[in-house]
């Protein structure tokens, strides 16, 4: 596969850098290079871009505006940042950023958040059926897998190996089994709600899903899964105690 890309950086020996890297790698064909994010813009606009890597601090419009204005756009182009600023990395993942890259990088580096396009830009173009569908029959292969965007990578997580989730105002935490470590992921609780099976995972607060299948305890009020007790809210009491009804 062969992903179309333009380099936008207002310093000319970083745009001579970036489009360098580019023209040597094999799946990079690099169309153009803008020292102006908005002549970038006009001419997103006439051709067909897979892959952008694009400064931030730029005057007239900087790279996370432009990002902002791609997001609108049918079929917008992957970003991977390039930038000295460190600060900007939390916004690069709020515009869904690829990838971000400080300056100064070398090809290694480089190379790596390319590489993360390459095997993106694959993933999508599977058929549908390739990427789990929580909307699907649960017996399909594919709703076994949660595919969530964390830190700037689509991570595959088994269903099998989710304990519970736990909503954190722009973010969710969701605990795994035999995981010390949780896994964070830029997005709402209602919008992870949407992707899973109902027969597997139930909201019973504002801030939390369930496995039910890890539930070890309940009352009508709560229930534990291992020694994490978790409180049924007052808008969810009725559902919960519906599904409470089927084990007495």
């Amino acid at each position: 596969m062969m992903l179309n890309c333009i380099a936008v950086d207002d310093e000319p020996l970083a745009l001579d850098q970036v489009s360098k890297f580019i023209e040597q790698t094999p799946f990079l064909n690099l169309t153009a290079k803008y020292s102006n994010a908005v002549h970038a813009l006009k001419a997103l606009h006439l051709q067909q871009i897979d892959l952008i890597f694009l400064d931030i601090q730029m005057p007239d419009l900087n790279g996370i505006e432009l990002a902002r204005v791609l997001d609108k756009m049918p079929g917008k182009p992957r970003i991977i940042f390039t930038t000295a600023y460190n600060q900007f990395a939390l916004e690069g993942y709020k515009v869904d950023a690829l990838d971000y890259l400080l300056k100064p990088f070398n090809y290694e580096e480089f190379l790596r958040a390319a590489q993360k396009a390459l095997h993106y830009a694959e993933l999508l173009s599977k058929p549908a059926k390739a990427i789990p569908d929580a909307k699907e029959t649960e017996n399909t292969e594919e709703e076994k897998y949660l595919f969530l965007k964390v830190e700037y990578q689509l991570l595959r997580i088994a269903l099998d190996d989710i304990l519970y989730i736990e909503g954190l105002k722009d973010y969710v935490k969701i605990e795994l089994k035999n995981s010390e470590k949780a896994v964070l992921s830029l997005t709402s609780l209602k919008a992870l709600e949407e992707k899973l099976p109902p027969k597997r995972f139930m909201r019973i607060h504002r801030s939390f899903i369930v496995s039910l299948d890890k539930i070890t305890a309940m009352t009508k009020n709560s229930v534990y899964i291992g020694k994490t007790l978790i409180t049924v809210g007052d808008q969810y009491k009725d559902t919960f105690a519906h599904f409470l009804g089927k084990w007495i």
